[in-house]
């Protein structure tokens, strides 16, 4: 590989795209990898959990500590437990659980984090973006605002306007520990989800961006999404996607942009419309990225199954390919 030497990815967001894409690359031995994840979850349990005993919000950590355990499977199935509706607890994971419980034996994040991964083994880093507490609001173009991840899914609709801009309440600083592994990076990865509840906190932190753009030895790259997001994304193409990433990111930062050109089905396309009100996300001209600083790479990255979802097999190998682009330098 590389001078000999591994090669540090860096993974950014939430949920299902960097769980998914750490999956894939995970027993890769030439890696050396990372998550930095979001802090802004506002939904069902975690939401009580953090309300009631004053925590981070620790449903996020979960997934990746699923995703880089050495023992994937086992703890996979003993963090999505959930007791019987008919005990007292029935709401809450045992993940949820547990963690409650290390936060108050501990009384710090960053060392109940630590505990977990070497309890389950965790093979690379799990790093919360931030060890402060804040929430989200979005202001629309009509100057309404929205508090919170979980009212902005569920308040937005067909008449609200379009997101204008995303802040954090209150504004906190970036975990240390994230912004030195960003510092330490060769390739960092945006990967795709909910642009606004779930990618855009991340670079809302105080300095991230910052570390980002100061690391130039760095690689950055989008994956952008499949499909469009009912209210939140509506109509979007790609370049709204990305045009919103810069605007947080700042501009000439970004290195790739990952973009689907597996085949949707015209049927397939008509009931995501239908049933959920999403679209495929195109490039309609493109002659629009011919001045831009980043490079278009067009890549089948489609599940081959019933649902338009990633193949995070696809994805892993789309890294393995910017990867070799590393190593021609």
């Amino acid at each position: 590989m590389w001078n000999h030497k591994k090669i540090n990815i860096t993974t950014i967001w939430w949920w299902n795209g960097s769980y998914g894409m750490l999956s894939a690359l995970r027993d890769n031995d030439d890696y050396d990898l990372s998550a930095i994840i979001s802090m802004s979850d506002s939904w069902g349990s975690t939401w009580v959990l953090r309300d009631e005993f004053d925590i981070l919000p620790p449903w996020d950590v979960r997934r990746w500590v699923m995703a880089l355990s050495r023992e994937h499977e086992i703890v996979k199935e003993l963090f999505n437990y959930r007791y019987d509706k008919e005990c007292s607890v029935w709401w809450h994971s045992l993940w949820n659980l547990l963690i409650t419980a290390m936060a108050d034996i501990t009384w710090s994040f960053d060392k109940w984090l630590k505990q977990i991964c070497k309890m389950f083994r965790v093979k690379w880093r799990v790093i919360p973006v931030t060890l402060e507490k804040s929430d989200l609001e979005v202001e629309l173009e009509d100057w309404t605002k929205v508090f919170s991840e979980t009212n902005i899914d569920l308040n937005l609709s067909e008449n609200s306007a379009r997101i204008k801009k995303a802040y954090l309440i209150p504004e906190v600083n970036t975990n240390p520990k994230a912004i030195r592994q960003i510092e330490r990076s060769d390739l960092i990865i945006l990967t795709f989800w909910d642009l606004y509840t779930s990618v855009v906190p991340n670079l809302l932190t105080k300095w991230l961006k910052e570390a980002i753009a100061k690391n130039k030895k760095a690689k950055v790259v989008y994956f952008c999404n499949l499909m469009t997001k009912k209210w939140e994304t509506t109509n979007f193409e790609v370049i709204d996607f990305i045009d919103v990433i810069e605007k947080y990111l700042w501009k000439n930062v970004l290195d790739y942009v990952v973009v689907n050109d597996g085949f949707i089905s015209d049927e397939m396309a008509e009931k995501y419309k239908k049933l959920e009100k999403k679209k495929p996300v195109k490039i309609k001209d493109d002659k629009i990225f011919k001045k831009k600083t980043y490079k278009i790479l067009k890549r089948d990255l489609l599940h081959e199954n019933t649902f338009i979802r990633h193949s995070f097999t696809k994805v892993a190998w789309v890294v393995d390919e910017i990867v070799s682009y590393l190593e021609d330098k």
